[in-house]
């Protein structure tokens, strides 16, 4: 019985633990795209997912290893949007759905919860070797369904051009946000994406 009760305590631990660290990593995924790497502190981390300072060591060994996770949860969400967006787009139209989804007014305006190559883009370089590894298999990830959906699929030509279509696309809305003036922004989003629109089609 003892047994069975000392288990028990340990698994509402266990739960209780696991749950923290979502919290944590939450809050991170959303922290690093809002205020970028740097502007990322683990005592603000800890007060938005609702712990002291001092508990953020029994989760991580550093911050970078906090950072190197809040960086593939940012790309899992990122990546989930994008296959619902192709799960729902009409036959033929994939890339193009993907496209409306990506330089949309909506996107442009969640920054936090939007794709992490427009929101941290300048500043992976200068992250640690893991960081940078989660942000490569996103782009081979996006990459990779955008050549998909060529008739040249298989062929170099496919990769190329859809590395040319995400690069595009991340670039386009970068800018976007980075300007002041809302007609630019907008003008930005809109010939970017008639553009690839047109050589995706």
């Amino acid at each position: 019985m003892m047994n069975i009760m000392r288990n028990a305590r340990r698994s509402i631990r266990a739960e209780a633990k696991e749950a923290s660290h979502e919290r944590i990593v939450s809050a991170a995924a959303r922290a690093i795209r809002r205020s970028g790497y740097d502007g990322t502190g683990v005592a603000d981390i800890m007060k938005e997912a609702g712990l002291t300072h001092g508990a953020f060591y029994a989760h991580f060994e550093s911050r970078e290893a906090m950072l190197s996770e809040a960086a593939a949860r940012a790309c899992a969400e990122s990546a989930a949007v994008i296959a619902d967006v192709v799960a729902n787009a009409p036959r033929g139209a994939v890339v193009a759905s993907v496209l409306r989804a990506y330089l949309s007014k909506e996107h442009l305006e969640q920054t936090e919860g939007g794709c992490p190559l427009a929101a941290l883009g300048s500043e992976t370089p200068r992250q640690v070797a893991e960081v940078r590894r989660v942000v490569t298999r996103y782009i081979k990830e996006m990459t990779d369904l955008v050549a998909r959906q060529s008739p040249d699929w298989g062929e170099p030509v496919a990769h190329d051009q859809a590395l040319v279509t995400v690069a595009t696309m991340v670039g386009a809305l970068l800018l976007a946000r980075a300007v002041d003036e809302p007609a630019v922004s907008d003008r930005l989003r809109e010939s970017t994406l008639k553009h690839l629109t047109a050589h995706n089609g």
